[in-house]
């Protein structure tokens, strides 16, 4: 029988039998598994080919999104990620990978004391997602966690924590672990940018910030502090026993499937040190320039500014307000095989194939200006400095974009024509500026309403006063504003989107800074020459009916 049905499926995959028993035979490794190395075939056609073979039904998206989870709480996921195993007792079946592990479906039915279950085949990405799906949902609320763990004495959950053999096993049921862990989780899910932990006097808050916005998780009990703070320190490799200086770290996490890049900060104050986890998901794909809703001059004027042979392009704007996303935007827009691209960063946020990317690295003197200067020595045909800090760094950068290259950087500056102000400070030449600044882009992020629940108004004259003269558009035209559901988490906003203001240096702005570096003059002569401010940008989203008076007049 075990002949016919091999020499069957050798038929079904084109290939040689001694291929098959070899493979049957090595007992290190699955059968499905040792087939897929020696590329017999891709997965989907060996899974097919069994399936036809052996008579097993392939799994359906039904079977695997059934929603039961209830086998979550009593089967270790361990077991089942290393089997690639995903019971579903209710349909009475089992979903499995390699047909020949039959063994371990067999061990699952003992463990959750039921009848055998009828094997249908599936890949082993669609049993992972369906695995991470059950037990994510499984798992307990943060606020439920945390008052279970507040009727627990707190030596009890410190002892707990002092005699676990390895702290970053995730299999460890030390709760405050479990409680880190799904804090993490949780931010991640709810595409959190930041999870802040704050401690005071009486009390020990945990917030997540969700499109600019910081809202209030949960108030662990006051005596959580500790334990929790060092277990994030533990994970980030920081000194616990250091609590009267700052510490910055970082770590990375797998949740569900997903890689997470978190950057740990830890400040001391008067009630203990205050951490913040700053979060950025590597799964999330990298925009394009004509995914960030611009208006059509404003996505025009980049595309062609992107492409210029040299000059400074400058992005301007507060911490977190979408810079490096748009700067990396424009690089992949540009990124052919005849361009060489060189960056420099603190930190490389995304990973861009066919792009030189250094890490800044100021413990070995690795500094932006150091980087900066061998990066011009790599022939490159387009620069990116994370961010210009000080006099040396820039001047490098003036004289790369002077000698015929492009160069992309940023400024922490409130608008386009503060950042020439900015410049002049930092010691670089007026005449310099003019003739190395192609444009200056400011940028700021509002918040989408959301539209499942946005609602029309007409907003009262007063509202429409506070937007200033280039309000005047929106009086008696009907607005929206937000209300709250349970899509956007009764915030009434749901994602956000840019307004931009781009500050061309053309013949007038140039004999202008000669005279002045004094920023309202600047952005006074730009406006004549029809820059939209980042005001006249918002106004318009407001026009569309995508966000709302107050959020403009949040961030302009």
């Amino acid at each position: 029988m075990r002949e016919a049905l091999m020499d069957k499926l050798a038929l079904c995959l084109a290939c040689r039998r001694e291929v098959l028993d070899e493979v049957a035979n090595d007992g290190e490794e699955g059968f499905v598994e040792g087939l897929l190395k020696r590329k017999v075939a891709d997965e989907d056609t060996l899974l097919a080919a069994l399936s036809q073979v052996l008579d097993i039904p392939l799994a359906s998206a039904e079977d695997l999104g059934s929603g039961h989870t209830d086998f979550a709480r009593r089967v270790p996921i361990h077991f089942l990620k290393r089997h690639l195993l995903l019971p579903m007792p209710h349909a009475g079946k089992v979903a499995l990978r390699d047909p020949m592990d039959l063994e371990a479906a067999g061990d699952l039915c003992a463990l959750l004391h039921i009848p055998p279950l009828f094997p249908v085949l599936a890949s082993k990405a669609r049993i992972l997602s369906a695995i991470n799906h059950a037990y994510d949902e499984a798992r307990g609320s943060v606020e439920e966690m945390a008052q279970n763990l507040e009727e627990e004495s707190g030596e009890s959950i410190l002892s707990e924590i002092e005699e676990a053999a390895d702290l970053l096993d995730d299999s460890n049921d030390a709760p405050i672990i479990k409680l880190v862990n799904h804090i993490i989780a949780q931010a991640v899910k709810a595409n959190a940018s930041d999870i802040h932990i704050e401690p005071y006097q009486d009390r020990f808050v945990i917030r997540y910030r969700m499109d600019g916005m910081l809202y209030e998780l949960m108030r662990p009990a006051k005596w959580m502090q500790a334990p929790l703070v060092s277990r994030i320190k533990i994970m980030a490799k920081l000194n616990i026993a250091e609590k009267r200086l700052p510490q910055d770290g970082r770590l990375e996490v797998k949740i569900g499937g997903q890689s997470v890049d978190v950057r740990i900060s830890t400040v001391p104050t008067a009630f203990g040190e205050r951490v913040v986890l700053r979060l950025l998901n590597k799964a999330n794909t990298l925009l394009g320039l004509s995914d960030f809703g611009m208006a059509d001059d404003t996505y025009a004027a980049l595309n062609r500014l992107i492409r210029l042979p040299n000059g400074i392009i400058l992005v301007t704007g507060p911490t977190g307000s979408g810079k490096t996303t748009t700067l990396y935007a424009a690089l992949a827009e540009i990124n052919r095989e005849d361009v060489n691209i060189v960056t420099i960063e603190d930190p490389v946020e995304y990973r861009i194939p066919g792009i030189g990317q250094i890490q800044v690295n100021p413990k070995i003197g690795l500094t932006f200006a150091k980087g900066l200067r061998s990066i011009v020595r790599q022939d490159p045909d387009v620069i990116l400095v994370g961010e210009i800090r000080d006099q040396e760094t820039a001047e490098i950068a003036v004289q790369s974009a002077l000698t015929g290259h492009l160069v992309f950087s940023t400024l922490h500056t409130n608008d386009s024509a503060s950042a020439i102000t900015r410049l002049v400070d930092i010691g670089i030449e007026p005449f310099l500026i003019a003739s190395a600044v192609k444009a200056v882009m400011a940028q700021r992020l509002v918040r989408i309403l959301c539209p499942e629940c946005k609602v029309p108004y007409l907003p009262l004259p007063e509202e429409i006063d506070t937007l200033g003269p280039d309000g005047e558009c929106l009086r008696g035209r009907e607005l929206f504003q937000p209300k709250g559901c349970p899509a956007c988490l009764q915030s009434g906003y749901k994602g956000r989107m840019s307004i931009y203001e781009i500050m061309e240096m053309d013949s007038a702005l140039k004999k202008l800074v000669l005279k002045t570096s004094d920023s309202n003059p600047i952005q006074n002569a730009a406006v004549r020459g029809g820059m939209v401010t980042l005001r006249k940008d918002g106004i318009r989203k407001i026009r569309e009916g995508l966000t709302t008076i107050a959020e403009v007049l949040r961030v302009t």
